[in-house]
């Protein structure tokens, strides 16, 4: 059969090009849940799917996320929309309006995913009956997303997908960030510390203390302290803290919105409750990874790999070959040391996990008006295909959930203590700044 585009044209809209015959052989299946949660589920695999790199496919998600809200919050209005007024009538179909805000929006951005977007924009508008409300429902999700997309036009997002990019570099020395083994890849995608935040002042608005000095006995105890139980071989470390290390190696994005779309079912909650979640973890979370990029690139802290053993370096444009030791007397490197997990290729200062975790803790607890959030969460097993959320863990409190991310990342190998003490810190600042300024009840 053959598919064709054509241009659709709500009232007071620009035009839009849509898919308007089914075309079988294009078809797929959409997710399971409610229109919000199928799209949330489409977002993911779309954004993921392109291989972004978590932090800037958090920039990504943030966008639909806070397009399907705004569609949904306008039609409600019981809560404040992000950024935009949008006229719209109330009996409007929110389904409509909630295809057409991440559709759009998700075209927009993945021009090449373009043939499974349209089938499941034709198979998801045939679920919603004929009529005045879905017009106004689809007019509305297009201004919605149309909205976005211009506010977000020139935010300092660098394409493709992965790129990399310039950054003000430190004189080598002790202490200094270099590529790490074993791919000693290109830093990973420096931009996003200058991206425009969503809801923050700025990407710097939160500044962290620096890390510890070499000189000082708090750098000689994270030092020991993962030297120890981060080796790839520690003898230390038990099989359960290996596991947990393992668990936090998902994917953030496939982490927390399955979380959210999961808590919006056992919540019983309605489209309007089940959107704003999903946009408060994407917003939330891509500010905090935003500010925490911005640090990171600031610091320039280096790695365990390369603070433990100098000889883990290559000849990578960053200082010579060996690197550094740390010059401290009370610190004992060692040849070969190598952590549980590779090494993230960007700087270690403020962990990156630690701030996305703790920034989603305290949008749970605002969305569950508790800190004794009771919660599942879903995590990499080991012993699954590459990729999976087979694990389950359960957290009683969000103080539970963050003293979990910075023991994980310690038995990781990848970040000392404080860093990931320090991400906490930040990402539980950066979400209740944004919490306090957006997604708030208007009634």
């Amino acid at each position: 059969m053959r598919c064709v585009l054509t241009p659709w044209l709500p009232r007071g809209i620009v035009a839009v090009w849509v898919l308007t015959n089914t075309c079988l052989d294009a078809r797929a299946a959409l997710p399971p849940g409610n229109a919000v949660q199928q799209w949330n589920q489409i977002a993911e695999d779309t954004v993921v799917g392109a291989g972004a790199f978590q932090n800037e496919g958090l920039i990504y998600m943030a966008y639909v996320s806070a397009a399907v809200y705004n569609a949904v919050a306008a039609i409600e209005g019981s809560y404040e929309t992000y950024r935009f007024n949008i006229a719209a009538d109330p009996d409007a179909s929110i389904e409509a309006a909630v295809v057409e805000a991440a559709y759009v929006t998700l075209r927009h951005h993945f021009p090449t995913q373009a043939a499974s977007l349209d089938g499941l924009h034709v198979e998801a508008l045939a679920l919603i009956p004929e009529g005045g409300a879905k017009d106004d429902g689809r007019a509305i999700g297009v201004a919605a997303a149309q909205a976005i997309i211009a506010l977000r036009a020139e935010d300092g997002r660098i394409t493709p997908i992965g790129a990399t990019s310039a950054f003000p570099t430190k004189p080598p020395g002790p202490g200094v960030w270099r590529l790490t083994p074993p791919a000693f890849a290109a830093p990973q995608t420096p931009w996003v510390g200058r991206v425009q935040s969503f809801v923050l002042s700025n990407p710097h608005q939160f500044r962290p203390a620096p890390p510890p000095p070499l000189t000082s006995q708090p750098w000689v105890e994270e030092f020991d302290e993962i030297k120890m139980l981060g080796s790839a071989t520690s003898g230390v470390r038990s099989a359960d803290e290996t596991a947990v290390a393992r668990f936090w190696t998902a994917n953030v994005i496939r982490q927390y919105n399955r979380l959210g779309r999961e808590l919006s079912t056992t919540r019983s909650s309605s489209l309007l409750q089940a959107a704003r979640l999903l946009a408060m973890i994407n917003v939330v979370g891509a500010d905090a990874q935003i500010a925490v990029m911005h640090w990171k690139y600031a610091f320039l802290f280096w790695r365990p790999v390369t603070a433990i053993d100098p000889s883990a370096v290559v000849a990578d444009g960053f200082g010579p070959v060996p690197g550094f030791d740390d010059g401290n007397d009370e610190t004992t490197e060692e040849f070969g040391w190598r952590p549980l997990i590779a090494t993230p290729n960007h700087p270690e200062y403020p962990a990156a996990h630690g701030s996305i975790t703790s920034a989603i803790a305290e949008v749970v607890s605002e969305f569950l008006g508790t800190d004794q959030i009771e919660i599942d969460i879903r995590g990499f097993d080991p012993i699954g295909p590459a990729g999976n959320l087979n694990a389950t863990r359960h957290f009683i409190s969000s103080d539970d959930l963050r003293e979990e991310i910075v023991a994980a990342r310690l038995w990781a190998g990848v970040h000392y203590r404080g860093s990931s003490e320090a991400g906490v810190d930040l990402g539980r600042r950066v979400a209740q700044y944004d919490l306090n300024h957006a997604f708030r009840a208007t009634r």
